[in-house]
Parts: C-alpha cells; sequence; structure tokens
C-alpha cells in the first residue's frame, strides 16, 4: 500500500513589514505551507513614511503589494484580513470576520502604534505617523495650513496656521521637524502671494533632556544646533499635557497651533493580550531568547510586537534592521527544527543608527565610527535607497532627493483625502 505524502509544515505569520517578510523569505525552500496575513495589501518601508507626509516623495515610492513580492512563491498563500485573536490551545489564528487558520508554527509581526500615554483623545488633534494613511492625512493638514493661512486676515488665526508642532524628539521627531522647516523656507516661499512661508515657525517639544536620545551625546549636541540653524524651535525638559484642536499645552504654556505631529511613543498590537503572555508597559511581549513566547514553542514574535535585550543586557532597538534579523532568525530556527537541530539564542547585531536632520544634514552612528553634515546626509540617502525594493523604487527615490538637493522643490505637493474640505 503507497503511503500518502507527509503534509508540510504551516507556518501562519501575522503581519507583513520588516519582520514577517523577512521571515517570509527566509523560509524559501523549506518544506513548509506558509499563510502570510495582513490587514493591508502592501509592505510600507516605514524609515521614509515622513518623507510622505512632508511631500517629498509619493506613496508608491515606499510601498509594494505583498502579491507582488511574493508572485514567485507558490508556497506562500496572503491573505487580506484583520487578525483579532489567537487561539493557541487549538493552534489557530483568528480572524475578524469569523473564520480561522489553522499553524503548526506561528510568528507574530504585528507591530505597533502610537502611544498617547493614557491620552487617546489627543489622536484626532495629533496624528502620529505609522502607516500610508497617517503620512497622507498629515501631508494633507500641513498643506492646506500653508493654504487656509493664505487667505486668512486675521494675524493670530494665520500665525497658528502657521505654527507646526512635533512632539517627541527621537528620529522621526527631529527628521519631520527639520523637513517642515525645509518645506517652509526652502520650497513654499514662491508657490504664495499673501503669506511668507518662511515665517512658518516649527517647534520640536521634547520630554527628556536632548533630542536623538539613543544617539551619543556630541551628535544629538550636533543635531540639536542643526535643528536650530534651519529655524526649529527646540524645547527640551517640558513634557505636552494637553492637545486640542486650538494647539498644545506644555510647561503651563499654551501654544496655538493648528498642525500638530505626534512621535512621542508607541505601543504594541494586541499580540500579549491574545495570548495573556508577559509584556512591559508599551505592551510588547516578553520573549525567550530564541523568541518564543513563554509557555509557547510553537510561536514566535519579531520586531516591534517584542522587547528583548541584546548581549549588553540593553533593549533591541525597535528598527527596522532589527525586526528583519528577528525575523530571519525565526526562519532559521523553524528550518533547523524541521531538520532535528536546534540554534544558539537569538543575537542582535547592531548595524548603526542614522537620522536626517533636514534636506542636507545627517548623523551616523556605527559605534566608534560617527559621521555628521553633508557626508553622513549623502551615506543616509544611499543606506536607505539600497534597502528600498525594486530597481525602480531606488531611480525613483534618487531622483527625487537630487532634484530636492539641486531645485528645493518637492513633487508630492498634492492634497488629498477630502481635499474638498478646508479644515486639517
Amino acid at each position: 500500500m503507497t503511503q500518502a505524502p507527509a503534509k508540510p509544515h504551516r507556518v501562519v505569520i501575522v503581519g507583513a513589514g520588516f519582520g514577517g517578510l523577512e521571515a517570509a523569505f527566509g523560509l524559501s525552500g523549506a518544506p513548509v505551507e506558509i499563510t502570510l496575513i495582513d490587514r493591508r495589501n502592501h509592505h510600507l518601508f516605514q524609515p521614509l513614511l515622513y518623507q510622505v507626509a512632508t511631500a517629498s516623495l509619493a506613496t508608491s515610492e515606499i510601498a509594494w503589494p505583498i502579491r507582488y513580492l511574493l508572485r514567485d512563491r507558490p508556497e506562500v498563500t496572503t491573505l487580506f484580513a484583520n487578525v483579532g485573536g489567537v487561539d493557541a490551545a487549538n493552534k489557530r489564528v483568528l480572524l475578524d470576520d469569523g473564520d480561522s487558520i489553522a499553524y503548526d508554527t506561528l510568528i507574530l509581526a504585528t507591530g505597533a502604534r502610537h502611544a498617547y500615554f493614557g491620552h487617546d483623545e489627543w489622536e484626532p488633534f495629533a496624528p502620529g505617523l505609522k502607516t500610508l494613511e497617517d503620512a497622507t492625512t498629515l501631508r494633507r493638514r500641513i498643506l492646506v495650513a500653508f493654504e487656509r493661512a493664505e487667505r486668512e486676515t486675521d494675524p493670530q488665526v494665520r500665525a497658528a496656521l502657521l505654527t507646526f508642532v512635533v512632539v517627541g524628539a527621537g528620529p522621526t521627531g527631529v527628521e519631520m521637524a527639520g523637513t517642515i522647516a525645509d518645506l517652509a523656507k526652502d520650497t513654499l516661499p514662491r508657490d504664495f502671494r499673501h503669506i511668507d512661508t518662511r515665517m512658518a515657525r516649527v517647534v520640536l517639544i521634547e520630554a527628556g533632556p536632548r533630542v536623538l536620545a539613543g544617539f551619543p551625546d556630541d551628535l544629538s549636541a550636533y543635531a540639536h544646533r542643526a535643528l536650530e540653524s534651519l529655524g526649529v524651535e527646540v524645547v527640551l525638559g517640558e513634557a505636552v499635557t494637553e492637545c486640542s484642536a486650538e494647539g498644545v499645552v506644555y510647561g503651563g504654556k499654551k501654544l496655538a497651533a493648528r498642525t500638530i505631529v505626534w512621535a512621542a511613543g508607541v505601543r504594541a498590537s494586541r499580540a500579549a493580550e491574545w495570548l495573556n503572555a508577559p509584556a512591559d508597559r508599551a505592551q510588547r511581549l516578553q520573549v525567550e531568547p530564541d523568541l518564543t513566547v513563554p509557555g509557547h514553542p510553537d510561536i514566535f514574535a519579531v520586531g516591534d510586537t517584542v522587547t528583548i535585550k541584546d548581549a549588553d543586557g540593553n533593549p533591541v532597538p525597535g528598527i527596522a534592521p532589527a525586526a528583519k534579523q528577528e525575523g530571519r532568525y525565526a526562519a532559521a530556527l523553524i528550518k533547523a527544527r524541521l531538520k532535528g537541530e536546534t540554534l544558539p539564542p537569538f543575537r542582535y547585531k547592531h548595524a548603526g543608527s542614522l537620522a536626517q536632520i533636514g534636506k542636507r544634514l545627517a548623523v551616523i552612528d556605527f559605534g566608534k565610527f560617527k559621521l555628521r553634515g553633508t557626508i553622513a546626509w549623502w551615506i543616509w540617502g544611499i543606506a536607505h535607497i539600497y534597502f528600498l525594493i525594486g530597481l525602480r523604487n531606488r531611480l525613483s527615490v534618487a531622483l527625487s532627493w537630487l532634484w530636492i538637493h539641486a531645485r528645493n522643490q518637492r513633487a508630492a505637493r498634492l492634497i488629498t483625502q477630502g481635499s474638498s474640505k478646508v479644515a486639517p
């Protein structure tokens, strides 16, 4: 009697961000059947999301359809669906529409959203920046603010319209503040007749003692000076205590501003809640050294979903290279297990930290090797172009940046998402 062929090992990956997609790539050639689930149909290059929000790049230049990226992988099934939970006892992923997907091994790469430290009511007034929808919303608010200021006759209202507040001075906040300043001072002045866009105020507010707290002190101090040279007002040691349609309150002071960008914190997905697993204050899963969830050796968690320490006892940063390394490790361990083998615990290798400050300045920290200024900006650009997917996107982004660098023009200045309304 002919024996039926063994069924392939079923791997379900939830989330097609850097960690989830890298895990799918890493499982190539393994005797597995992969189901990749995401509530969006595209993979997003988040490090450049702020450039969409500030009209430097188009959405199509930093996002790619998931199905296109995996079109040559017949063992991968992509599902456009929203996950609502995990039934770990029966090894099933639960979808919001009532359906469920069985797994032998599960990889949770569900990412994170911005956190408002108990003030979720601030979100309508101070959107964060995690998705393409966030970016186009912010782009619209920024551009509409200038359009409304052009028609406004009340000096106080016009000043509020031309005041842009960025809350949080990590890489995203610094990059947003510097690029908004560039937009106002270099790109837009010749386009308007009744306002001088160079008079716009960009205020960067940070509760901590310095900008770019994850960088060395000297690079942080350089970034601070560079921001101020661009005209950004940097406020340190002051926490924002209120956000509203009228502006913000910090240090007991009110600041009238119609455009607020939130870059002050993140909160992980509900993965820890789904599994009733240990998590930190940001709801990031606390995983084992092999990236599995405690008590669930068949469930991995990677990327912004988790918190884990590196070899020096420091938390692994929530950045794209870390997520990719974790996804790659999870795939390698699954392949090893299928062969009856194992691997040493996950070890994060820090490849460096980069942040842009305006269109011609950046800081780079490679440990012993540090760079700042224009040379750092060129290296920053080359590194980001290298990690984009596809030759067309690399060429498109490179040409966009060269055009901005040479001509101070941004081709993506389109007001979309309800553009018929004038309110930001």
